[in-house]
């Protein structure tokens, strides 16, 4: 049982909600809230045990996960915190990056150039799940140490050309560093599942995108200094660490159980898992949690290289694609709120910074970093950028759609009709997609997601963030 409180703040898109365990801060409109299952607030309950948590919240796509929900923003103060695998999630560093071009909607306007395309980019980009990439002359140890900083020069071509670089700037982080020893904690197994996952989409809701936006009127003047304009095609990609990814969660994850049976702590679900910080086992998992994103960020890098080569190959060497943002929605690391260093856990959660936040990267000092909201397949995806009024958040926004259907139960409500409807096939504005057999992918269909839109509305109407730009899909690449 539970009560909630919305009367102190008499605001429509935010609810403190009382557990036993303690204080839940929701960010959800009515029927939002009102839909979301009640098994969120007893995975939030398990959660609040969790010793001298600071702070825990729910952005408005919650859905149940495996020990924690996806949407979960957790805070300790770093001096006596704790890391929870469980508030990461398996697929460490797991993200959004977005790509401009200097193409325009109606350059893509004939369904067969948008096939061509997709086709173009399948050859090097492989989308099954056990595929090997394209970067084999590329060292994983390289790339786990140093992160975008470890890959050759040709993969970053515009590193050595400043007026337009972008790889290396517009990016959350480009390297995290860390204790290095503990990469030996892995076996060589894991090593080389890794090095040749490197530049692969995966499994599930991971994609890529090719999107024309449309620009927000009030934001027009940030999105004109972030280089958007109306109708200008974008390329979108959400993916995240791969084998490395879940080696470490698997990892990590294992050494703080032993530590939590050793010290009789837990609770009423045993596959919520955590230690305090300055415990060997939370020690172990954190560095190698930093190896996982820089992992990450370059796969995604990577991912967006390969796009860029397949666009030249259909469109002419004129062909521009340049980075407009790369940030992470699955974390836990060491942030400053109001001068006291906190250990900041975001699982399907993203950090939207608002004008003028230290935190953010150079080139987004004067406007906030867009925060990429990614919706479901064949719904409208979303460029946003943070508000003054997320500190109370501590700058967490949504990452997604979020899910209302298991994919089990997905395949046994939607027809193939219904998602070839969404996805307009046969018509004029089909996005088209590279799986020959939507059944393969029909538990990614918008049928198994919130309403974006809906989303987005809580997010904005709780002050959180606002929009800048949508991102209408053209063509989609999914893995399977």
């Amino acid at each position: 049982m539970f009560t909630y409180n919305d009367q102190q703040t008499n605001e429509k898109y935010y609810r403190k909600v009382q557990l036993p365990a303690g204080d839940l801060h929701v960010f959800a409109g009515d029927q939002l809230f009102e839909a979301l299952d009640y098994k969120v607030f007893d995975m939030a309950n398990n959660n609040l045990q969790i010793p001298n948590r600071l702070y825990m919240s729910y952005t408005p796509d919650v859905h149940v996960g495996v020990g924690t929900c996806i949407g979960t923003t957790a805070v300790w103060e770093a001096a006596n915190g704790y890391v929870s695998p469980s508030i990461v999630g398996s697929d460490i560093g797991c993200g959004m990056r977005v790509h401009l071009t200097n193409l325009h909607r109606d350059d893509l306007q004939e369904v067969k150039l948008r096939r061509k395309l997709v086709k173009a980019i399948e050859k090097l980009l492989p989308a099954e799940e056990h595929a090997r990439g394209h970067f084999s002359d590329i060292r994983l140890e390289h790339v786990l140490r140093k992160g975008l900083h470890g890959l050759p020069k040709k993969y970053i071509p515009d590193g050595y050309t400043p007026k337009k670089a972008t790889s290396l700037t517009h990016v959350e982080h480009s390297k995290f560093a860390f204790d290095e020893s503990h990469l030996d904690r892995l076996p060589e197994m894991y090593w080389h599942r890794s090095h040749r996952q490197l530049g692969t989409l995966g499994s599930g809701n991971h994609f890529a995108e090719i999107q024309a936006i449309e620009i927000h009127e009030d934001n027009r003047a940030i999105a004109e200094k972030w280089g958007l304009r109306d109708g200008q095609i974008v390329v979108m990609i959400h993916s995240g660490s791969r084998a490395w990814g879940g080696a470490v969660s698997q990892y990590g994850g294992s050494e703080i159980g032993k530590w939590m049976r050793r010290t009789g702590t837990g609770t009423a679900d045993p596959r919520l898992i955590f230690a305090p910080l300055d415990s060997e086992a939370a020690e172990a998992y954190v560095h190698l949690m930093y190896s996982a994103l820089n992992y990450a960020v370059t796969n995604r890098h990577l991912i967006a290289y390969a796009i860029r080569e397949a666009f030249r190959d259909v469109c002419g060497s004129k062909f521009e694609m340049t980075t407009l943002y790369d940030l992470m929605h699955n974390y836990a690391w060491e942030e400053t709120h109001g001068g006291t260093p906190l250990f900041v856990h975001r699982k399907g959660a993203t950090r939207a910074l608002p004008a003028q936040h230290p935190d953010n990267p150079e080139p987004y000092l004067a406007t906030g970093h867009p925060a990429l909201i990614p919706g479901s397949m064949g719904t409208s995806s979303y460029l946003m950028v943070g508000q003054p009024g997320g500190e109370r958040n501590y700058y967490s926004i949504c990452h997604g759609a979020g899910r209302i259907r298991s994919r089990s139960a997905t395949k046994r409500l939607v027809t193939v009709d219904q998602f070839e409807s969404s996805l307009r096939v046969g018509t004029a504005d089909e996005i088209v997609v590279n799986q020959r057999m939507l059944e393969s992918i029909i538990d990614e269909s918008p049928q198994a997601y919130k309403d974006v839109d809906q989303i987005i509305e809580s997010v904005v109407g709780a002050g959180l963030a606002s929009v800048v730009a949508k991102c209408k899909p053209l063509a989609s690449i999914k893995g399977v």
